[in-house]
């Protein structure tokens, strides 16, 4: 805990006390006084000016205690410099605003403590308490600054009182307020009717051991440096310095003796008419001391050992040291608290889980014992089953022996069935592992189905619009049909007129034909008489040619075959030929004009065809 934060906890009365009417705001008139007097206490120079400029932007209204902290901070805190001015002089002026408010004990009873023990204890609390607004003390810091102040006073603490004290309301666990606190110091519980001197020194012994960091004060001999010689003096030893002074009232300061590091105490044996001496040694002096007896000469070594630790610790307090200790502990403790009541409720419920087991193994218990009465009675019957059986079976074994023949052959026959069974099984496996084959792909199948449907869908959407188009072709292919049908009914007519003319053309075919057969069969005849006539020629032409050439003497009779090579072909002037090749152009000329016909045959039916279904060809 620093120097602002113990500043903060005094002021923080100060500005409550103020605030009248409890609405957590005080007037900039009152601010501007508290300010002043703070000034005046930190022995720091005070703005008058600073405050209304600060509070320039808000209105005339009073301020809060969040609108004047940075006010505070500012203008105040951060100019006080530690040493250059006395605490307890701003813990009075905080004192005197809260306590004309807020104390008002009962003048009248006994145990009512005066006003500057009043105040020790308020100092006390503010030390104490702890670091959350509104400013409380947990009740093991109030039990240890009792017991404490009760040690002071040479008397044993009770502990009960204030356990009693703490069970009346349960809000005090959390922590109590100064005003409870000091109400509970006036009733005289913890007192218990001490003269009010005693417990004046006990809690002002106290207070400069918390809050004025005394480690220890007392009556010591001291040996001069010069004289040399020994004089009783009062030592006070604070973390920092061991000061000594002429009496106890600490008017008359003699000396003071810095400590840091390189300081160490040492026990010293008895001389000079002296017992229980020691030293405390420093880089330049060496101070030689004697204390009444041995436990003093203990207790003010260790306290010395101690001041000189913390400073090479760097710490400023001892009791803050403990007191932050005392918190850490407190942490700790409630930690091992939240810890063990974790552990609890995990007991808790694994009791609950150990019982709930517990009552499903008697259930199961229970249920074994019926299940166990249960089998007893089915082993019953069957042991009755079994003796009855057992007698069929001696009377069935005769059969048996009979038949076991019979039954090997069977049993053989059964093996067979077992095995084709066992086949047909491993079939089955097989099939199915084949059926599961099939479902995965079956299911690839429906997976590709469903992106065909998309794509159906999407075709659909297609098909839709092309049966659109469809339907307007159609529209035009009516209208074409019965135009269509008009032309046909022309073309019929056309038909008509066509059929009549082939009709006669067939006629005239067939008499042409029936001319030419008999043409053909004067070819014949004309074609023989030729032949017969090329034969007359040939041989004529050969007695001809003998009879023309004479023959000379010596030569010899020409022979037949000669005859042959002195024949010569028709020319065309030959009668026998021209009518041949009449017959020729005639049979040409009369095939030319039947295939004429027979191309306008095929024309006229494939138009008859072509009218018949609707798709005749328009000319």
């Amino acid at each position: 805990m620093d120097l602002r934060s113990e500043l903060l906890k005094s002021i923080w009365y100060g500005f409550t006390a103020l605030d009248l009417e409890k609405s957590g705001k005080v007037s900039k008139s009152q601010l501007k006084v508290l300010s002043h007097n703070l000034c005046t206490v930190l022995s720091i120079p005070h703005d008058p000016v600073a405050l209304e400029e600060h509070f320039r932007d808000d209105d005339d209204g009073p301020v809060s205690s969040q609108g004047y902290m940075p006010y505070l901070n500012k203008y105040i805190l951060d100019k006080v410099v530690e040493g250059s001015f006395n605490k307890e002089n701003v813990d009075e002026l905080c004192w005197t605003l809260t306590a004309k408010k807020n104390y008002q004990p009962d003048r009248s009873s006994i145990s009512v403590l005066p006003d500057r023990d009043a105040f020790r204890l308020w100092c006390l609390f503010n030390f104490l308490s702890e670091d959350k607004y509104p400013l409380v003390m947990v009740p093991d810091e109030v039990e240890y600054l009792l017991k404490k102040i009760c040690m002071a006073m040479s008397i044993e603490f009770n502990c009960v009182e204030l356990d009693d004290f703490f069970s009346q309301d349960s809000g005090h666990q959390n922590g109590i307020t100064v005003w409870v606190f000091l109400q509970m110091m006036n009733s005289g519980k913890i007192t218990r009717a001490i003269d009010k001197s005693i417990t004046s020194m006990a809690i002002e012994e106290v207070y400069r051991e918390i809050v004025g960091d005394v480690l220890k004060e007392g009556y010591l001999w001291k040996k001069g440096q010069l004289r040399r010689n020994w004089k009783e003096r009062w030592f006070t030893l604070r973390p920092s310095n061991l000061s000594y002074y002429t009496g106890e009232d600490r008017k008359d300061c003699q000396g003071n003796i810095v400590l840091d590091g390189n300081c160490c105490v040492e026990v010293l044996p008895d001389r000079d008419g002296k017992r229980c001496m020691f030293c405390l040694k420093t880089l330049s002096k060496t101070y030689e001391m004697s204390a009444s007896d041995t436990k003093q000469r203990q207790e003010w070594t260790a306290a010395i050992q101690t001041a000189i630790r913390l400073h090479v610790e760097g710490k400023t307090s001892l009791h803050k040291d403990l007191k932050l200790k005392r918190r850490e502990q407190r942490e700790q403790r409630e930690k091992r608290r939240q810890a063990k009541e974790e552990e609890l409720q995990r007991l808790r419920a694994l009791q609950e889980e150990r019982e709930r087991k517990l009552a499903e193994l008697e259930l199961l218990k229970e249920a074994q014992k019926q299940a166990q009465v249960l089998m007893d009675q089915d082993e019953q019957r069957r042991r009755q089953q079994h003796e009855q059986l057992q007698r069929t079976l001696e009377i069935q074994l005769r059969e048996a022996e009979e038949a076991r023949v019979s039954m090997q052959a069977e049993m053989a026959l059964k093996e067979e069935e077992a095995e084709r069974q066992r086949k047909r099984i491993q079939e089955l496996e097989e099939m199915q592992k084949r059926l599961e084959e099939a479902l995965q792909q079956e299911i690839k199948a429906r997976l590709d189905e469903e992106g065909f449907r998309y794509a159906q869908a999407r075709l659909l959407a297609e098909e839709e619009e092309k049966m659109k188009a469809l339907m307007a072709l159609q529209e035009e292919q009516e209208e074409y049909i019965v135009k269509t049908q008009r032309e046909k009914q022309e073309l019929k007519q056309e038909m008509e007129v066509k059929s009549r003319a082939l009709d006669e053309a067939q006629r005239q075919l067939e008499e042409v034909r029936a001319n030419r057969h008999r043409v053909d069969q004067d070819v014949v005849a004309a074609q023989r008489k030729l032949r017969q006539a090329s034969t007359n020629v040939k041989h004529w032409n050969v007695q001809m040619n003998r009879l023309m050439r004479p023959i000379g003497p010596g030569e010899k009779r020409p022979s037949l075959g000669s005859s042959f090579q002195s024949f010569q072909i028709p020319t065309q002037r030959d009668p026998g030929l021209r009518l041949r090749r009449k017959s020729g152009s005639e049979d040409q000329s009369e095939e030319s004009k039947e295939n004429v016909d027979n191309r306008t045959g095929c024309d006229l039916e494939k138009r008859h065809s072509h009218a018949s279904n609707g798709d005749m060809d328009i000319p």
